[in-house]
């Protein structure tokens, strides 16, 4: 494993526990102290790291040459009935998330936009590149309305009362069960929307690098 791989998966890692801290501050912030009382504000890694899904698996894809590399954290608990906005409140937490990664994006393709003013390496720039694909994939994987993924708390928001309805059963039945509903994303992403969210993401890492 060459050091741009090992940098892309310690990047990996920060970029999932920014994203969840984010969900954790933005519920604090509507009223709910409970990722705060948990300890998962912290930037420290190891309270949001999940094993499975932050190390084993990122590895495995960077090992096997994967086009997309993909982890996550554990999720941040909250609870909704505590927030201030109840209306919006759980779509706004949702939502921190992906925001989160969007930002790094853009942080990192501003570094790439004045690579040469900053004299920064060639190296850097390759990582600082694959960064914002690997930041704005998880923003748009995340933002798929499947349960538990972000989208899923977000999507309801937007529908008629009635399908909002349903779809919040849909939503607690999923949750109830995550076996089906990782195999759900797993069979919807590997064999619908693996390549339409590869295409998207890099047309956006090239629009944002300036390519």
């Amino acid at each position: 494993m060459d050091p741009i791989q090992i940098a892309l998966i310690i990047a990996l890692v920060f970029s999932v526990v920014l994203h969840e801290m984010a969900h954790g501050y933005a519920a604090n912030w509507l009223g709910d102290p409970t990722a705060r009382l948990q300890g998962r504000l912290s930037a420290n890694p190891i309270v949001h790291i999940d094993p499975l899904m932050s190390v084993i698996i990122p590895g495995l894809l960077v090992l096997t040459h994967s086009p997309i590399l993909f982890g996550a954290a554990k999720p941040v608990p909250y609870n909704p009935y505590n927030f201030t906005n109840q209306k919006w409140g759980e779509a706004i937490v949702a939502a921190a998330g992906p925001a989160m990664n969007v930002a790094i994006a853009i942080i990192f393709a501003v570094l790439v936009q004045n690579a040469e003013i900053l004299n920064l390496s060639a190296t850097f720039v390759t990582l600082a590149v694959q960064i914002i694909m690997l930041n704005i994939f998880l923003a748009i994987f995340n933002l798929m309305p499947i349960p538990p993924l972000d989208g899923s708390k977000i999507l309801p928001k937007f529908l008629p009362y009635r399908l909002a309805i349903g779809y919040e059963r849909f939503r607690q039945v999923f949750e109830r069960n995550l076996v089906i509903s990782f195999a759900a994303i797993i069979f919807i992403f590997v064999f619908v929307l693996a390549t339409p969210i590869y295409l998207f993401t890099k047309a956006v890492t090239y629009f944002l690098i300036g390519y």
